[in-house]
């Protein structure tokens, strides 16, 4: 990432959010609306075509039939945080603010959701598990943000390469043997982030838990993340590293991989597939040579985080909060469109909202098996915060790196697994006894 977001600028970001470690929620009623605009902040999607159908279809449309002029403006997935702590500071800025992970440090300055959470399920099916533990808060029982998507987190492999070894990345520990000797057989390595930037976030969630580890305990109030689980998931990483990695992976930003797979440099990554979409347009013939598999097998389970889980939440110091909450519950309600539109990238978060899921991702006519695999997505992966809820101390975890440190530490030759695990302890017991009361 361009920039990198310590504790102390987590925290003067947050700005008025930390109250919410005081007390609960309080509701604010919506307010009449003070203008006829609607002002949407989101992020630059991946896939290109997604934006193009929302700001120039979706949007326009849903504009006219409600008799609002809506604006959307599109911020980088590296700024997104920073813009969001801006408008909080300045109490002044969009309606509708979209997040790509959960942001519960800020319930007290957003309008709950909970409204428009029953409203949706009432008309588009449950809300999936995974988002529904990423975006409630149990101790209020308010909604802070509603998630319209959440996006799967695949192996991208290359087909070529590891079948000249015989082998396929299945598990971890064949990964690191796959890994180790296609380095050996001809110099392409393994892409997985071990830096301060979201997808590292993700990746290296998905390893702990496939060993057993975990952040948190399931009622969110204490950390676990020091166990031999964690040491053993961390000894696994540095040894990819030193075997069949670059340095290169301790600065990489929420591209980077993307481009190291789609370039043709690296053998595997882990990634939404907004990178083997891309290799389909670049690079059609190399495309025919990659592969999805779904997140490798740890001694424990096979599982990965979703790889973003993109969430709206209102502002109560919005000019149109009203519209904002209907623009969101319509937008569910054309999820067929928004999935089709983001070449499967964005997965429902409404059960329902999207039809037939496994027949459109078998009716992909560049690689039908290997989409098909999403099918199973929800079963193997879980949210920042897992098996508890994301709470206000888990996202200040998340957004302060302590789990890509604690990798990284190590990676680097800083630290013994044993000692970082320590040292990640003690930074998360910090930040929950300042949320936790």
């Amino acid at each position: 990432m361009t920039t990198h977001l310590t504790r102390r600028t987590f925290l003067k970001a947050a700005g008025v959010a930390a109250a919410a470690a005081t007390g609960p929620t309080i509701f604010v009623p919506t307010a009449r609306a003070k203008s006829d605009t609607l002002k949407i902040a989101q992020w630059t999607h991946f896939v290109p075509a997604f934006d193009e159908w929302f700001d120039k279809k979706y949007v326009p449309e849903w504009g006219a039939r409600n008799g609002v002029k809506v604006t959307v403006d599109h911020i980088s997935v590296n700024d997104l945080r920073a813009r969001a702590a801006a408008e909080v500071s300045a109490k002044k800025g969009h309606d509708l603010f979209g997040f790509l992970d959960p942001p519960p440090a800020y319930e007290n300055v957003v309008l709950p959701m909970n409204d428009a959470v029953q409203e949706c399920e009432k008309k588009y099916g449950k809300l999936v598990n995974l988002a529904q533990r990423a975006t409630y808060n149990p101790k209020s029982k308010q909604y802070f943000a509603l998630s319209d998507n959440w996006v799967p987190d695949p192996l991208h492999y290359r087909k070529d390469a590891w079948g000249e070894i015989g082998m396929k990345p299945d598990t971890w520990e064949h990964i690191r043997e796959g890994s180790k000797k296609i380095k050996e057989k001809n110099g392409m390595p393994a892409g997985f982030g071990i830096a301060q930037e979201l997808d590292t976030n993700m990746m290296l969630r998905g390893l702990l838990w496939s060993y057993g580890a975990q952040e948190q305990d399931e009622g969110s109030t204490r950390p676990m993340i020091n166990s031999k689980e964690t040491v053993e998931a961390i000894k696994l990483m540095t040894a990819i590293y030193k075997e069949s990695m670059t340095a290169e992976v301790f600065t990489w930003d929420p591209s980077s991989n993307n481009r190291f797979f789609v370039s043709g440099k690296g053998h595997i990554i882990q990634n939404a597939i907004s990178a083997i979409r891309t290799m389909e347009k670049q690079f059609p013939e190399e495309a025919k040579k990659a592969g999805l598999m779904p997140p490798a097998a740890g001694p424990k389970r096979r599982m990965g985080s979703e790889h973003l889980l993109h969430c709206y939440v209102v502002w109560k110091f919005g000019e149109n909060p009203e519209m904002a909450k209907k623009f969101v519950v319509d937008l569910i309600g054309a999820y067929n469109d928004a999935f089709l539109a983001s070449e499967f990238y964005n997965f429902p978060s409404f059960s329902k909202s999207v039809s037939d899921i496994k027949g459109k991702l078998a009716a992909d006519k560049f690689h039908p098996e290997d989409y098909g695999i999403l099918a199973d997505a929800e079963k193997w992966s879980a949210y920042p915060g897992y098996p508890g809820h994301t709470t206000a101390a888990i996202d200040e975890c998340f957004n302060t790196f302590v789990v890509p440190d604690m990798f990284a530490r190590v990676a680097k030759g800083e630290m013994s697994a044993e000692d970082s695990a320590k040292q990640a302890e003690a930074d998360m017991k910090r930040v929950f006894a300042k949320w936790i009361k």
